[in-house]
């Protein structure tokens, strides 16, 4: 049976576009992994890593581009 553990030691990081461009915390997010979309902290990237599909990615940046909702 697989480990169901991906392996992103080969996998290259990048800027997240919807970082802070003051060079503060940031997130970096990993490309290549068809389907799935690896996220982490840049100021941590020793640390964890969440990994999403690539469906709900496109759902939660859908949500980020959205104008915001006025009451």
């Amino acid at each position: 049976m697989a480990s169901g553990r991906i392996d992103l030691d080969a996998v290259a990081w990048r800027t997240s576009r919807y970082s802070n461009g003051d060079g503060g915390e940031c997130v970096e997010v990993a490309d290549g992994l068809p389907g799935l979309v690896p996220v982490r902290d840049s100021t941590r990237p020793g640390g964890p890593v969440v990994v999403v599909g690539g469906t709900a990615r496109a759902v939660f940046v859908g949500a980020l581009d959205a104008p915001a909702a006025t009451a």
